[in-house]
């Protein structure tokens, strides 16, 4: 499973999301309520970048161009226009880097 570097942790405050390229596309990097999560940075209903979107407290990011919100932890679309959900992908902090693992099915 290849493991990306983004950012030190201390580099991503609460509220506040970085995208990252990788070998399947490009992803976005979360922090809400102090957890980190990790999604497809495409919203699943057009073409709009989730780490421009709204990041809510309470675990959700919406879409910065049609309000479609979605969990972050699973990655469910849960509200209209979008029906479809995001992928999501595990986060891991190491010696105070902020990481993601790309699985190799992805």
């Amino acid at each position: 499973m290849p493991r990306i570097a983004v950012c030190p942790d201390n580099d991503l405050p609460d509220g506040e999301a970085v995208k990252i390229d990788s070998p399947v596309s490009a992803i976005a990097v979360i922090r809400s309520a102090g957890e980190l999560y990790a999604v497809t940075d495409r919203c699943s209903h057009g073409n709009a970048s989730m780490s421009e979107g709204y990041v809510e407290e309470d675990g959700t990011v919406e879409c910065p161009l049609h309000a479609a919100r979605f969990c972050l932890k699973t990655g469910a679309a849960l509200c209209q226009p979008a029906t479809e959900p995001l992928m999501t992908y595990p986060v891991i902090v190491e010696a105070g880097t902020i990481y993601v693992d790309i699985p190799e099915t992805a």
